[in-house]
């Protein structure tokens, strides 16, 4: 089973662009095309936060319109800059999302390994957060399924990443998180959007990934007292590849056209 997972593409309005600075809506249709290009083709694609950048109607309008070209099926949960009742509307009609509350989702039928999404995002914040009954939803999700291989994906990473500007908005609530996902090992992987980098590390017995955004990376200023920055690096997505008997493997994959293929490996 293949899985790829974009991240953060803070799409705007047509014609706008992300800060001023970055085409965000065209960077977001290469990584369409170069998923709809993989060969195999991916099971699932996952979308994890920060789909748009304010909030509003019409930047869904665009991120709907550009998504709508991947063939892949595809399941979202929302970031920060996420507004969850224009989000919830936005994705309706895909039928991956509740009516109501939290916007947790459960797939179950793409392939052998389950994809279970946590929604820790905090209305009018930009922190995260596992409360009492994020995790307690958790933990009977992946109760109901002990035996398969399952990945479990948020926006905001449950971790100090060192770098001071963005781990004021991490994930809070990590040690109640930590106290779940150690009960069930069917957990192969924690997958987060958020950090605009790719980071991994172990966590409550798992290995916890956090993907790129497709739009700019945050600067690597592991420091106390740096200044917020961002560059343009080259755009990336993840990659989880399952196979019986090996797991879960994540490839980092960049966003574009390179020379090549050359005829060696």
């Amino acid at each position: 089973m293949l899985i790829a997972q974009i991240s953060d593409p803070h799409i705007r309005p047509r014609g706008r662009l992300y800060q001023g600075v970055v085409d965000s809506n065209a960077q977001l249709a290469a990584a369409v095309r170069q998923l709809n290009a993989l060969s195999p083709a991916p099971d699932l694609v996952l979308l994890s936060g920060d789909v748009v950048d304010e909030g509003r109607a019409d930047e869904y309008a665009m991120a709907r319109e550009i998504l709508g070209g991947l063939h892949a099926p595809l399941v979202a949960l929302p970031g920060n800059h996420d507004d969850r009742d224009a989000f919830r509307a936005a994705f309706a009609a895909d039928g991956f999302l509740p009516a109501e509350g939290p916007l947790h989702l459960v797939v179950e039928d793409k392939g052998p390994v389950r994809v279970v999404g946590l929604d820790v995002t905090v209305p009018g914040a930009h922190h995260g957060m596992v409360d009492d009954a994020a995790a307690s939803w958790l933990d009977a999700t992946l109760a109901a399924s002990p035996h398969r291989p399952t990945l479990v994906m948020l926006h905001h990473p449950p971790f100090e990443s060192g770098i001071p500007y963005i781990d004021i908005y991490r994930c809070l609530g990590a040690d109640r998180l930590a106290a779940v996902i150690a009960r069930h090992p069917q957990v192969e992987r924690i997958t987060c959007g958020h950090i605009h980098r790719h980071m991994q590390m172990r966590f409550a017995g798992t290995l916890l990934v956090t993907a790129p955004s497709t739009t700019t990376a945050i600067a690597l200023r592991p420091e106390p007292g740096a200044e917020p920055a961002s560059f343009l690096e080259p755009p990336a997505l993840l990659l989880h590849h399952w196979r019986p008997g090996t797991g879960l493997i994540t490839h980092l994959l960049p966003v574009g056209i390179f020379p090549g293929p050359w005829p060696f490996a």
